[in-house]
């Protein structure tokens, strides 16, 4: 491949992984071309892209960008992840399917999040955090808890003041009707 070619590919792996802060690298080695459609359409209808890349291209198009370190120390052919919610949502997705059986050979190598390498087992733990839906989630319980829960204690002591006072003005009005 001669230089020109090289740098005209290196351009345009720059400009489709513009803007992207996390990825996963992952093996594609051994699905034949019908488990492979199948493989991308399942990532496709996820939002999840996937390019097969040289490894030395891929080190050159991400040089000086976020995703630097998710090439260090590969070989062989390695295909790039990246889209989804968030790394989360991506590597939930990934380990799914890796250890989906009809695409047995597929399995995660690495990555990158927050500009900091993955192995392979630090994907399979990032797939087990809560997504970022899950926290949001859980952040709103947290902070409407205690307000709720003091909530429902005034009205609690209220309503049953509210009730007290109107027995005792119940009372009143039957004892003022039995005088008269």
């Amino acid at each position: 491949m001669s230089k020109y070619v090289k740098n005209l590919l290196t351009e345009h792996l720059r400009e489709r992984l513009k803007g992207v802060d996390y990825a996963l690298v992952v093996n594609m080695v051994g699905l034949n071309a019908t488990t492979d459609n199948r493989l991308r359409r399942e990532l496709r209808g996820k939002n999840i892209h996937v390019m097969v890349v040289k490894n030395s291209l891929a080190r050159r198009a991400v040089a000086g960008t976020p995703l630097a370190g998710a090439f260090d120390g590969m070989t062989g052919p390695t295909a790039i992840c990246w889209g989804g919610d968030d790394i989360v949502s991506l590597a939930k997705e990934i380990t799914r399917l890796a250890r989906d059986p009809k695409f047995a050979p597929f399995a995660a190598r690495g990555g990158v999040m927050d500009g900091e390498p993955l192995t392979a087992a630090q994907v399979e733990q990032v797939s087990k955090w809560p997504s970022r839906v899950e926290q949001l989630s859980m952040l709103v319980g947290q902070i409407l808890g205690p307000g709720a829960q003091l909530a429902s204690q005034i009205t609690t002591v209220g309503s049953a003041l509210a009730s007290q006072i109107a027995q005792v003005g119940e009372e009143k009005d039957q004892e003022t009707k039995t005088e008269s």
